[in-house]
């Protein structure tokens, strides 16, 4: 499987702008620039689609290693929180939250580890991933 996505960008670094569309059309000539990702401007930005993306795939990947396990989730809630420092990404922290009948606070936090160690976006990042995971 291929997924793909395309950035257009016009004008300089700082005062230029760009759009991002995705195959799949949710991004469709979505805006980012400049302000958007180093201050406060309206549209998106690479690293808070790092985070939708690790979020979204770790959050999968844990109800797959629950359901492995004989659990079934009423509900994951993930944050995913991506640190931009001097020009590198240095971090991806996830806060889980989750309501999953019947599985004690241990099992729990084994299946949050292996979902961390393997959902495939944590294994593409080149960073240190942190991991906040409770049972609500």
């Amino acid at each position: 499987m291929k997924r793909n996505a395309t950035a257009v960008w016009n004008g300089s670094g700082k005062e230029g702008k760009g759009t991002l569309s995705t195959q799949s059309t949710v991004l469709n000539k979505t805006q980012y620039s400049f302000s958007s990702r180093f201050e406060n401007g309206v549209g998106t930005n690479p690293e808070e689609l790092m985070a939708a993306a690790h979020a979204g795939c770790f959050t999968m990947k844990l109800t797959f290693v629950l359901g492995a396990a004989g659990f079934t989730p009423d509900e994951i809630e993930t944050t995913c929180g991506i640190t931009l420092d001097n020009g590198s990404i240095t971090k991806s922290e996830l806060t889980v939250k989750a309501k999953v009948p019947g599985i004690d606070a241990a099992k729990f936090q084994e299946c949050a580890a292996d979902a961390k160690a393997n959902c495939p976006v944590s294994k593409a990042y080149n960073c240190e991933i942190t991991m906040d995971a409770s049972l609500a």
